[in-house]
């Protein structure tokens, strides 16, 4: 009897079944299995919030195959990834074989790993648990409330603010920031202030600069020099003193290195430094912890990528610390391992942190094994890690004094140099706004106190107060956690939404919430402040920790936030029109309406005159319009296009040229957008077409790079073979979206999912989904192409190359034979040979009509509208005949 290993994605599945012996079968979930059914009514609060689950096509075929494989198995070793949505996972798939009576004599047990390596596999199966109860109530509380939210407070955002998409519990409070952050920066105003430095000459005849900090006995705040005329007069001050080395101070200070990585800093730094989106970096991360082919075998190489510990076991410590006195020496190696504490707020799942399963793999052993995005992220986290346990750098710090004889004014050198650069020699951590490193690399030169130095130049310069920045990831993705709302393996989704429901977009790199974004934002705050209050939100995600933990019951935290919530939302059934209107339009007004310098008021309605410009609210959406309609029917909508931000002259900007061909590529405005072309249409050649491709939405057309032009002007291009069919599968660009292909079969990717650099392992299963929709039935005795069975956009359907024929009604996928499917294929092939139509996918539409059967042949031909009409003629005069 054998021993049934679940496990998450077919990629793990294989690696894992390479490690564990004969006796196992290693299976794949591919995720979850069951989910809430997407309408209202799926999660109950009048029965103690029971959930409705619902398996889809393909949950359901692979508990099918699991409930197979169970059948005579001795043991089932649930072994899903170990955090709260692995439990759930493994929770779900044991409460479906339960419904079917399949585990009475099956022992289930609960496995989890840190690392898909053998010995971190064999050390798991040796030491199996039960499944984590509070973990499970936590992930049931978390999916209760969030589809609640959803949908009790999207109905409201439908009917009271037309327009709007849906609202979620976190993704409202991330939207808030970015809306709050962006409103800050538009009532932001400059302040102007001065600064004084001069060039001085040593008496060794070398040059350093210092800037003023005491003028005439008053020590300068930033403000003090407010303006042209004060900063100039301390500037000629300055000129006409002589100045001598007052005092000199030097001090040698430590940096120490940054932990090992969490799911958060990852992102954060993969942001900064790769410039990675979140999605882009938890996708390659799943693939470095997966596995990756290394000279034939399937390796793991990083510890599980969704953790809040900055911990790491010790053997993991002392095999780096090796590493760093072989390969740098014991300079750079500490005496003692270094220790880290988790800082972030409400840090749970604390696992070890992201690290290499094996120092020993550098970056440069295996960056031929890895695609581009796998490689730098592989390095970036290699780095980190080592760089964790290696020596504090030390900096010599000098702070030079120079006086006037009165002692009175006063100015500072400042400069520093890296003694020792310990850690630093590795790895460097990045910064969201990243300050002067100028004073980490300026070097004063020598000098002794009461030295005198010669005043070679002084100049007084303009600054003016800078507004704070706008969110990047990196930065929205910190702030999150610091206020301690969301989880860190679920910012990525987070971000993903706001921006696929046009709520923010992506400027340089920075987040800008969109007119829409900002409606919603306003009647929120407006109507239900208290739910994307950060305060609420996180006090909420404590109470939810307290669930996993065991020290609260997810049904009394479940009632207590649904008695308030429910109530908040009741109170809205009679909120008129009106009084949104006036809500929005009292909290976005500074923003739509922005005040004239000349004093003009900027809601006087520029068509009538008399009339004010306010927002309105109509069954498309929000726009602006004047208060004298419908005498003046003047409107704008919210956004208006700003021409100034095409910067495509007359239609077309040239990136440069391809390399092999010299042909020109360009970036052109289609009816459709931006699209490229290489080479132009010619005279002489009239069979000549220039070759084009869309732009992907996750590209900016503006900006595109002549590299990402070529590789998008040469998809399709091969990723590689299935590593069970041994087939082909490529990668391209569709009018849908990108796509990986494999013969016949196509996968559809996500939009945020990069065509250049996608690798096997995700086409592999962005196919398998695909795969799970389909049957193969077997060869055609005519030619020995395959015949496969489908789920199609209007049914299933059989398909023998391009020949394809729908199946009856009613009729099951599975239920079908080749048999069956060679009488529909060659009756299709007849109707579309009489019909004189070419039988293909573009006539699916078609043909799908058409009846593929000889019982389901209409015995008359379809009538035309002519003939309809005559026989509705007849119909009515024999109706008025019998009455």
């Amino acid at each position: 009897m054998t021993s049934i290993v679940v496990v998450e994605s077919p990629a793990k599945a294989k690696t894992i079944n390479r490690y564990l012996g004969s006796e196992y079968t290693v299976i794949a979930s591919f995720g979850h299995v069951r989910d809430l059914p997407p309408k209202d009514g799926s999660v109950l609060p009048d029965e103690n919030f029971a959930m409705k689950w619902q398996t889809d096509e393909r949950g359901a075929k692979q508990i099918a195959t699991i409930a197979k494989a169970v059948k005579g198995a001795k043991t089932l070793i649930l072994a899903t990834d170990p955090d709260r949505e692995g439990e759930a996972i493994s929770w779900h798939v044991r409460s479906a074989l339960e419904e079917k009576n399949l585990l009475k004599n099956v022992e289930v047990q609960r496995v989890t790993f840190n690392e898909i390596t053998k010995s971190a596999i064999n050390a798991a199966m040796a030491a199996p648990r039960t499944l984590d109860q509070p973990l499970i109530d936590a992930y049931l509380a978390r999916r209760a409330l969030d589809y609640l939210v959803g949908f009790t407070l999207s109905p409201v955002l439908w009917h009271k603010l037309p327009g709007s998409r849906s609202a979620g519990r976190v993704q409202s409070v991330a939207l808030r920031l970015i809306c709050e952050r962006e409103a800050e920066i538009e009532v932001f105003k400059p302040r102007e202030y001065w600064s004084v430095t001069g060039t001085f000459i040593t008496p060794q005849n070398a040059n350093f600069e210092a800037r003023l900090t005491h003028l005439e006995g008053k020590k300068l705040e930033q403000f003090d020099l407010a303006n042209q005329e004060q900063a100039f007069h301390a500037r000629d001050i300055v000129k006409k003193e002589a100045f001598s080395v007052q005092k000199i101070e030097r001090k040698r200070t430590k940096r120490h290195p940054a932990p090992p990585f969490t799911t958060s800093t990852l992102q954060q730094e993969a942001s900064r430094k790769l410039g990675m989106s979140a999605q882009t970096t938890m996708r390659t991360a799943q693939q470095l912890y997966e596995g990756v082919e290394l000279n034939g075998e399937t390796v793991g190489l990083i510890t599980y990528m969704r953790t809040d510990g900055v911990t790491m076991a010790a053997e993991a410590i002392s095999a780096i610390r090796n590493h760093i006195t072989s390969a740098f020496g014991q300079d750079y190696c500490p005496s003692r391992p270094r220790a880290y504490a988790t800082k972030a707020k409400n840090a749970q799942e604390a696992h070890e942190a992201i690290r290499p399963t094996d120092v020993i793999r550098s970056p440069e052993q295996v960056a031929h094994f890895l695609n581009n995005e796998q490689k730098r992220l592989y390095e970036l986290i290699w780095k980190r890690a080592v760089a964790s346990q290696m020596q504090s750098a030390e900096i010599d710090q000098t702070a030079i004094t120079l006086s006037d004889k009165t002692g009175k004014t006063l100015l500072r050198a400042t400069g520093s140099v890296i003694a020792f650069d310990g850690f630093l020699h590795l790895y460097r951590e990045s910064y969201d706004d990243p300050k002067s490193d100028d004073d980490n690399s300026r070097l004063l030169p020598p000098m002794a106190e009461g030295d005198d130095t010669q005043t070679k130049d002084v100049k007084a310069e303009q600054h003016f107060t800078q507004p704070p920045p706008r969110y990047s990831e990196a930065s929205l993705v910190k702030k999150m956690e610091d206020i301690g709302i969301g989880r860190p393996s679920t910012y990525a989704s987070i971000l993903g939404v706001l921006r696929d429901r046009n709520y923010v977009r992506l400027d340089n790199k920075r987040f800008m919430p969109e007119d829409r974004g900002r409606l919603v934002t306003a009647f929120l705050t407006s109507f239900f402040e208290r739910y994307v209050d950060t305060g609420f939100t996180a006090s909420l995600e404590e109470q939810l920790d307290d669930i996993s933990g065991g020290r609260a019951d997810w049904h009394d935290v479940m009632a207590n936030f649904w008695r308030d919530f429910s109530d908040t939302v009741a109170q809205t059934k009679d909120l008129k029109i009106s009084d949104v209107i006036d809500a929005l339009d009292k909290d976005l007004g500074p923003h739509f309406f922005p005040s004239h310098e000349d004093g003009v008021d900027p809601r006087a309605c520029k068509a009538c005159g008399t009339g004010r410009i306010g927002l309105k609210l109509g069954r498309h959406g929000a726009f602006l319009g004047c208060s004298n309609y419908p005498e003046c029917k003047f409107t704008r909508p919210l956004a208006l296009e700003d021409d100034s931000q095409i910067t495509l002259k007359e239609g077309i900007r040239v990136i440069g040229s391809d390399p092999e061909t010299e042909e020109e590529i360009t970036v052109r405005r289609g009816p459709y957008g931006l699209y490229l072309q290489r080479g132009e249409a010619r005279a002489d050649d009239k069979k000549y077409k220039p070759k084009r491709a869309a732009i992907p939405k996750n590209l900016d057309g503006e900006s595109i790079t002549l590299e990402q032009a070529i590789g998008l002007l040469s998809l399709p291009r091969t990723l590689g073979t299935h590593p069970e069919t041994g087939e082909t599968i490529q990668a391209g660009l569709g009018r849908f979206g990108p796509f990986v292909k494999m013969g016949s079969i196509y996968g559809t990717l996500d939009k945020d999912d990069d065509i250049l650099t996608v690798g096997l392992n995700r086409a592999v299963d962005a196919l398998a989904r695909k795969l799970a929709s389909m049957r193969t039935l077997g060869p055609h005795p005519k030619d020995g192409e395959t015949v496969m069975v489908r789920k199609g956009r209007y049914g299933p359907y059989v398909q023998h190359g391009a020949i394809m024929a729908t199946l009856p009604k009613d009729t099951k996928i599975e239920d079908v034979t080749l048999e069956e499917a060679i009488l529909l294929l060659a009756e299709k092939g007849k109707v579309s040979k009489k019909s004189g139509r070419k039988t293909s996918s573009t006539t699916k539409k078609t043909t799908s009509k058409v009846a593929t059967t000889k019982a389901e042949k209409p015995k008359t031909p379809r009538k035309t509208a002519t003939s309809s009409k005559k026989t509705t003629t007849k119909t009515t005069k024999k109706k008025t005949k019998e009455s």
